[in-house]
C-alpha cells in the first residue's frame, strides 16, 4: 500500500496558531510628553505614514488608538492596553500599525514578549518605518533587536538625565517639584532656581515652632493653621516636619546617602528641626492603647520591693475583673486593680495642697507668672483694642457728621464700608490669636481644682493622663510590697515633695510607708530667716526644688503630661486656656527664682 493518503487523519495536526488572514488592522500614535502633543506636529506625521502603510498593504483600518501622550516607559499605559484588550477581544483584527517600533514599546523584552503573545493569537506588529517579515525567524529576530536598542536608548537618556540632576543637586540647587511653602522667581529648563518663602511658607514656618516650642499635637497645628487660613492635614503636616529641605538641606533618592547644603532660604533653623525630629521618634504622639490598658493603667509601673520585678495584668473573662500579677517566674503575688488603685490614690492625696492658706498666694504667683509669660501677647492684644476703640470713635464720629448734614451719604456709606473693614481684620486677629486675658483669675480657679487635686485628675483621666501623671509624680516608678500590702516610693519629683513638705501630709507617715527626700528645716528665705507668710513660705520652696528638679527626664515626662492635657473640646475636663494656667505654674516651678 503506497498511497498515504488514508493515513493522513492520524498525522499531528499543527498546534501553532497561524496568522490572521483578515485584512483589518489598528493605527497606534503616541508621544511622550504634553509639550510634544501640544507643540509639534509629530502625531500627525505618525498618522499619514501608517495610514499610507495600510493603504499599500490593502488593510482596512477599523480603529485607531492613542493620538495623544503616554510614556512607553511601562506597558500599563492607558490607550496602549484599551488597544491590546480591542484586539484581543475581537477576532478579525490580523494587524496592529504603528510608526515605529518604540512607538509600540520601550520596555526591551517585554515589549517583545507582547509582540510574541500577540503573534501567538494571529495578530502581527508591523512599523510603517521600520519594515520586517516578522513570519520568519530573522525578521522576529530583527523586530525583538528594535525593542531592545529602543529600551537601551531609553536608558542612555536616563543616565544622561539622573547625572545632570544630581550634579545640580551636589551644587545645592533644587530639581523637581519644589517643596511646600516655597516659590521658585527664576523657573525655566536649565535655569538657575531661586527658592523664597512665600505666604504659605511663613504660615507653615509658624507650625514648626509651634510643634518644637510646646509639642502641638499635629491635629491641633492643623486646627491653628485652618483659623488663619493654611488648610493643611496632619498628615501633610508629618511629612512637612521630616523633611531637611526647611532647615537648608537637601537630601533626594537621586544621591543616596548624601546631605547637601542648599542655596535656597532655610525655614528653620537645624537646631529646631533636630529637636523636632527627637520628638517625632519619641513616638509620644498617637500612641494606641487597649481595653486592657485602660483597666490596668500601673502595669509595668508598679515594681516588687522584694525582686524589682514590674507587675503586669490580666483579666478574669468571666467575671470582668482585672487583675495585677507579679511576672517573676513562679511567682503568686497577684492583688485586685481595684484594690491596688485605691492604694495609688491615697498615696496621691499625700501630694495635693491641702491647707486652704497656701492657695491664694499660689494664684497670685500662678497669675503674675502668666502675665509675664505671655506679656508680648497682652502688649499686642491693647495695641488691637486700642485700635478697635479708636476706629469705634471714628464710626461715633463718621454717624455724627451724617446726621449733622456734614458728608454725603456716598462718603458715609465709603468711609464706613472701609472703617468697619478694618474692624473686623482686628477684631479677627484678637480671635485668631487664641489669647484672652478677660477671665484670668476664674481659668486659675479651674486649673488649680485640677491641678492640685490628683487622685480627682488620675481617677477621671484617660490611659495616656494617668500614666503621664504617674511618671511626672514618681519616675522610677512605685514599689508594692506585697505581704505588708503597702506602696513604697524609691523617688519622687522634687515639686511634689514640696507640696507634701508644705501640707504637712509627710509626717503622717513615720511608718515608713512614703519617703520622705524633702528636709523641712530647709523651709527659709535666702537670707536665712522663717518665712512669715505662705507666698514666702511657697516660694522659698519652689526656690529649694528648682535645681533637682531640672533634668531631662522629668522635664520629658512634664511636657508630655501638660500635652496630654492638650484637649480641643471645651467640655472635656481640661480646656486650653487652663492647660495654659497649668503650664505656667509647672513652669514657674521648673524655671524661675522668684
Amino acid at each position: 500500500m503506497k498511497d498515504l493518503s488514508i493515513f493522513n487523519q492520524f498525522a499531528r495536526k499543527d498546534e501553532s496558531k497561524s496568522l490572521r488572514q483578515a485584512g483589518n488592522a489598528v493605527i497606534y500614535t503616541r508621544v511622550s510628553t504634553k509639550e510634544q502633543a501640544d507643540n509639534n506636529a509629530s502625531l500627525d506625521t505618525q498618522l499619514k505614514y501608517c495610514e499610507q502603510l495600510a493603504q499599500k498593504k490593502g488593510l482596512d483600518v477599523v480603529e485607531y488608538f492613542g493620538g495623544t501622550y503616554e510614556s512607553a516607559k511601562s506597558d500599563e499605559r492607558k490607550h496602549f492596553q484599551k488597544m491590546l484588550n480591542f484586539v484581543k477581544r475581537r477576532k478579525d483584527i490580523g494587524y496592529i500599525i504603528v510608526y515605529s517600533y518604540d512607538r509600540f514599546s520601550r520596555t526591551g523584552a517585554n515589549g517583545a514578549y507582547i509582540s510574541d503573545q500577540l503573534k501567538r493569537q494571529g495578530i502581527v506588529t508591523i512599523s510603517a518605518t521600520q519594515e520586517v517579515d516578522t513570519s520568519t525567524s530573522a525578521g522576529s529576530f530583527q523586530q525583538n533587536l528594535y525593542y531592545m536598542f529602543s529600551q537601551f536608548d531609553n536608558e542612555l537618556r536616563r543616565d544622561k538625565s539622573v547625572s545632570g540632576m544630581q550634579e545640580k543637586l551636589r551644587r545645592g540647587d533644587w530639581t523637581g517639584a519644589w517643596p511646600y511653602g516655597y516659590t521658585n522667581t527664576n523657573p525655566g529648563k536649565g535655569k538657575k532656581p531661586n527658592f523664597v518663602i512665600n505666604e504659605k511658607g511663613k504660615l507653615l514656618k509658624k507650625a514648626f515652632e509651634w510643634k518644637a516650642m510646646s509639642n502641638t499635637s499635629h491635629v491641633e497645628i492643623s486646627k491653628k493653621l485652618k483659623r488663619k487660613g493654611l488648610d493643611l492635614s496632619a498628615k501633610k503636616l508629618s511629612d512637612y516636619f521630616r523633611n531637611p529641605f526647611y532647615c537648608g538641606l537637601m537630601v533626594n533618592k537621586l544621591i543616596p546617602g548624601e546631605v547637601i547644603q542648599g542655596n535656597h532660604e532655610p525655614m528653620i533653623t537645624r537646631e529646631m528641626f533636630l529637636k523636632i525630629h527627637n520628638l517625632l521618634n519619641s513616638r509620644e504622639e498617637g500612641r494606641k492603647y487597649n481595653l486592657d490598658d485602660e483597666n490596668l493603667p500601673l502595669k509595668m509601673f508598679v515594681k516588687s520591693t522584694e525582686c524589682g520585678t514590674p507587675y503586669t495584668g490580666y483579666v478574669v473573662k468571666k467575671k470582668g475583673l482585672y487583675y495585677y500579677k507579679n511576672r517573676r517566674s513562679g511567682s503568686r503575688e497577684n492583688r485586685s486593680a481595684k484594690k491596688l488603685h485605691n492604694s495609688f490614690m491615697a498615696l496621691l492625696e499625700n501630694y495635693t495642697l491641702s491647707d486652704a492658706k497656701y492657695i491664694e498666694p499660689l494664684k497670685e504667683i500662678i497669675e503674675k507668672t502668666f502675665i509675664d509669660l505671655n506679656k508680648e501677647q497682652i502688649d499686642e492684644a491693647k495695641v488691637l483694642n486700642t485700635k478697635a476703640a479708636e476706629l469705634d470713635v471714628k464710626l461715633d464720629r463718621l454717624e455724627e457728621r451724617f446726621v449733622f448734614e456734614e458728608i454725603s451719604k456716598v462718603q458715609y456709606d465709603k468711609f464706613k464700608s472701609k472703617l468697619e473693614s478694618e474692624k473686623n481684620k482686628i477684631t479677627e486677629l484678637v480671635s485668631n490669636s487664641g489669647f484672652n486675658s478677660s477671665n484670668l483669675k476664674k481659668s486659675i480657679d479651674k486649673a488649680l481644682n485640677f491641678a492640685l487635686n490628683l487622685p480627682s485628675l488620675w481617677q477621671s483621666g484617660n490611659i495616656e493622663v494617668k500614666r503621664s501623671l504617674q511618671f511626672m509624680l514618681f519616675p522610677e516608678g512605685i514599689g508594692y510590697d506585697f505581704k505588708n500590702d503597702r506602696l513604697r516610693t524609691f523617688r519622687v519629683n522634687s515639686i511634689f515633695t514640696a507640696i507634701a513638705s508644705i501640707s504637712d501630709k509627710l509626717e503622717a507617715n513615720k511608718n515608713g510607708t512614703f519617703q520622705n527626700n524633702f528636709e523641712k528645716s530647709r523651709l527659709v528665705t535666702t537670707t536665712g530667716f522663717k518665712p512669715v507668710t505662705a507666698g514666702a513660705e511657697i516660694q522659698c520652696s519652689i526656690q529649694l526644688s528648682y535645681v533637682a528638679v531640672y533634668d531631662a527626664n522629668i522635664l520629658l515626662v512634664l511636657i508630655k503630661f501638660l500635652r496630654s492635657l492638650d484637649l480641643s473640646n471645651k467640655n472635656n475636663l481640661v480646656y486650653n486656656q487652663q492647660n495654659t494656667i497649668i503650664l505656667c505654674c509647672v513652669w514657674i516651678l521648673i524655671c524661675k527664682t522668684i
